[in-house]
């Protein structure tokens, strides 16, 4: 049997797409292979060439990223509070991409999409949503063409045990500007309130997934980064073939 590992993360670079009122990340060498050999005194031994560092500036919520309930609970853990075991298990991948832009993913849209795979939900499965705009998200675009899971269907989601889901999107919800339009805003996001639950947002190819939607395994371990709303994780699906 062979390993086949399928990266679902979004490259992180100074200047990539991010979500509205969020800051680029800056990515800026702090010393290069010369000069910290020059500056460590190794250089006037005949050394000149060693370890290069950069200094990173990041918000908690640029690339591939998990939401804690710190993101709307004043007083919640952050990074540091979500259990592991939530972020390593079985994936299933539900396939959207057929929705409008802008229209939200309910509880019988999700109850549908389980059904076309056959697939039954279990506790701590880790369920990502294929919105198809992962596909460029390097462009503009990926502000506004998505769709995104209302309160109902994320509901439906805790409902059945779920506490990490996902989505290949820039936010969870739906885009900035549909919530303005039905005037619905952050609904799914505003369940931290009251319920446990983990998103994840900035997912990236998941389209490799849709052939075999279930049956593999997810990492989506967060940087143990404490107190922040958000954390950075490198997402991969493993396949065993």
């Amino acid at each position: 049997m062979s390993r086949k590992i399928i990266d679902l993360s979004m490259p992180v670079h100074n200047n990539m797409v991010t979500f509205p009122r969020i800051v680029r990340p800056a990515l800026l060498m702090y010393e290069s292979w010369s000069e910290f050999a020059e500056r460590i005194g190794a250089a006037k031994y005949g050394v000149d060439w060693l370890t290069a560092s950069y200094m990173v500036t990041l918000s908690d919520h640029v690339g591939t990223h998990i939401d804690t309930l710190k993101h709307l609970r004043k007083d919640a853990p952050g990074p540091e509070g979500v259990p592991l075991e939530y972020c390593y298990g079985d994936g299933v991948v539900l396939d959207f991409s057929y929705k409008e832009f802008g229209d939200g993913i309910h509880a019988q849209d999700i109850e549908d999409a389980l059904k076309k795979i056959k697939y039954t939900l279990k506790p701590l499965d880790i369920v990502m949503i294929y919105t198809g705009a992962g596909r460029y998200n390097e462009s503009e675009d990926y502000l506004r063409n998505h769709c995104g899971v209302d309160a109902d269907g994320t509901n439906y989601l805790i409902d059945q045990g779920i506490k990490v889901m996902g989505i290949d999107a820039i936010t969870w919800d739906r885009p900035v500007w549909s919530m303005f339009e039905h005037k619905m805003f952050w609904e799914s996001h505003r369940i931290m309130l009251t319920r446990e639950y983990y998103h994840i947002e900035n997912l990236a190819n998941l389209e490799q997934l849709l052939d075999k939607p279930s049956g593999f395994t997810v990492s989506v371990l967060p940087v143990k980064w404490v107190g922040t709303t958000a954390a950075p994780i490198r997402a991969v699906a493993i396949l065993e073939e």
